[in-house]
């Protein structure tokens, strides 16, 4: 499990780190300004680290079906070979989805306006200044972008469907609470995940008022809130805040 939070844990600084400085250079400055190659790289390590962090959240799935479902032989089945294995696939198999989306994007003719209606590069704002058909990249954006978070929740979610299945036919009132307990986070990110990326890209039509607030909170707010949620249900750093919290009051 450690393992696999350490990966997350570089994703999210990579993933906060995409868009946030650049946001941040252009609300403190006056020049809002990106270059072709800044855009090009926003574009692709956003979806480069969205693949990775999707696919992550399927393997971490898996490895809580292996754990509750099959504990007696959680370190045969999920040892370090099959753990870097599995990880490794993530990466790799990101970096050619972003590879294929970016290259598609930035091979269209741009002949027009190059100001982009967002508040960083993403595909479909910036596709909207090709003067071209853009029916291909458009084709393969939907279904990329649509069928492998698609494709990684309903794994997830027939992951849960057996563990709900086996937790309920525990006999131990205590043994279902520690099965529960150890899915609650990353249930929560994945809900936190998955929550704002079908809004924006299941709903184009999702007002200009509403889709910014969205993509600032998944690419933003949800990286930060990752650490929290795994922080605080360890049993070790609950203990290490309670003693914090009780040196603190015999300190006054």
């Amino acid at each position: 499990m450690y393992f696999f939070l350490c990966n997350l844990s570089v994703l999210d600084i990579g993933f906060a780190s995409v868009s946030t400085p650049k946001m941040l250079a252009n609300l403190w400055g006056q020049s809002r300004v990106i270059s072709l190659g800044g855009c090009m790289s926003q574009v692709f390590f956003l979806h480069f680290l969205g693949c990775t962090e999707c696919l992550l959240y399927t393997v971490m799935a898996f490895d809580r079906y292996v754990a509750i479902c099959h504990p007696l032989r959680y370190l045969v089945i999920m040892n370090w070979r099959v753990c870097a294995i599995l990880t490794a696939g993530t990466w790799i198999t990101s970096s050619f989805h972003a590879t294929i989306l970016t290259s598609l994007t930035f091979t269209l003719p741009y002949c027009g306006t190059n100001v982009i209606d967002y508040f960083f590069c993403d595909i479909f704002p910036v596709v909207k200044l090709a003067c071209a058909d853009t029916y291909v990249i458009e084709t393969v954006s939907f279904t990329n972008v649509g069928m492998v978070p698609m494709t990684c929740f309903l794994l997830i979610l027939m992951s849960y469907v057996r563990i709900i299945y086996s937790i309920l036919k525990m006999n131990s009132a205590e043994g279902r609470r520690k099965a529960a307990s150890t899915c609650a986070s990353h249930l929560t990110v994945v809900t936190l995940f998955f929550g704002p990326s079908a809004l924006i890209y299941t709903q184009p039509q999702l007002s200009e008022v509403l889709v910014t607030p969205v993509q600032i909170f998944g690419d933003v707010v949800s990286p930060m809130l990752n650490p929290v949620i795994y922080t605080l249900r360890n049993k070790e750093v609950k203990g290490a805040l309670r003693k914090l919290r009780w040196g603190q009051k015999t300190a006054r």
